[in-house]
């Protein structure tokens, strides 16, 4: 199957489980995880009507973004190092994965000069893996309230990744736990700071992610197959 039908099913399961929720599948934007894949599987989608891009690694996207004329959004979802800010400064459209005030503050600095403002997700560890980033949920509150402190950056969210499991259900009292810290993080009014996404839901498991509030799904294998 191509590149094209994958992106058709997967907007029509999108559609299905927005519906199913009593949700507008227009409030569900879906993250095409372009990782490993090469430039011209990314302008291939664009072209089937895909527009938003996702990323892991910094010395993947560099590339890219000079490969890339048409006009997609990208943004970083992987673990970001603040010393691979400064490539990617004004270029991205959000960043899903901010988990600690330094990495938030070198971002606030690389945009400020640039005199742009950055949207950002707070990436929240919500099961506590050790293998995983993020902040506790606990730190959540008190990284957004950091965050919104800093002039060149908006918090737009939470981000989370759930554990893996063969039963996407499994994964649904995860998704309900960043809804409900989202909805925590609202009820505090912090001055600048608007919950108006939630990143959470992979190819494995995205109809239960939306069914619990997910604005944004991040699919990558089951649009471009495996890696």
């Amino acid at each position: 199957m191509s590149i094209s039908s994958h992106l058709a099913q997967i907007n029509q399961r999108i559609h299905a489980a927005a519906h199913q929720a009593g949700r507008d599948p227009a409030t569900v934007r879906l993250v095409a995880v372009s990782k490993t894949r090469p430039s011209a599987d990314i302008v291939e989608a664009y072209q089937a009507g895909q527009t938003v891009f996702g990323e892991n690694y910094i010395q993947e996207l560099v590339p890219k973004l000079a490969e890339v004329s048409e006009a997609v959004e990208w943004h970083v979802i992987g673990h970001l190092q603040s010393n691979k800010v400064k490539y990617i400064a004004g270029q991205v459209a959000l960043i899903h994965s901010v988990d600690r005030i330094s990495l938030a503050s070198e971002i606030n600095r690389q945009w400020g000069k640039l005199g742009k403002i950055c949207n950002i997700l707070v990436q929240v560890n919500i099961s506590g893996e050790t293998t995983k980033s993020g902040t506790t949920e606990a730190g959540a509150i008190q990284l957004v309230r950091a965050c919104a402190l800093l002039r060149n950056i908006r918090v737009r969210g939470l981000m989370t990744m759930p554990p893996f499991f063969d039963d996407p259900e499994a994964a649904r009292p995860f998704f309900a736990g960043l809804r409900r810290l989202s909805e925590a993080v609202t009820a505090e009014n912090i001055a600048g700071v608007d919950m108006a996404e939630l990143s959470m839901g992979m190819s494995g498991d995205f109809e239960a992610a939306i069914e619990e509030g997910a604005t944004l799904v991040r699919v990558g294998t089951a649009i471009f197959g495996n890696r």
